[in-house]
């Protein structure tokens, strides 16, 4: 079993930066493909950013150059570094964790990001 802790976002002004952390309880980290998803008001949940065990990354166009998505193996815990935030960003913000041998994946219970002067 998998537990995902999400923390670090908030409200922050039109071209500031947060930075949200994932934490992975369960075994294995290195199994799994982790994934930031956010989800704003009336709009389906969508993918931002994931990076594969080996470090390979990809996002969604509309973040690239403004996220980095990071993992640290030591501490079993996956970063969302986000720079020049707009009120576009504003969104539930979820951590995923989806293991490539059985296809298992899991949810965090989000973190709230709000964007706004």
């Amino acid at each position: 079993q998998v537990q995902l802790v999400e923390s670090g976002g908030g409200l922050v002004q039109p071209g500031g930066s947060l930075r949200l952390s994932c934490a992975f309880f369960g075994s294995q980290f290195s199994l799994y493909v982790m994934g930031w998803y956010r989800q704003a008001p009336g709009k389906e949940r969508e993918l931002v950013a994931r990076i594969t065990s080996g470090g390979s990354t990809d996002y969604a166009d509309s973040v690239k150059g403004r996220f980095t998505i990071s993992r640290d193996y030591m501490n079993n815990v996956v970063y969302l570094q986000m720079n020049s935030l707009t009120p576009e960003d504003t969104a539930v913000y979820y951590c995923n964790a989806l293991n490539l041998v059985d296809g298992r994946d899991y949810w965090g219970q989000g973190t709230q990001v709000t964007v706004s002067s």
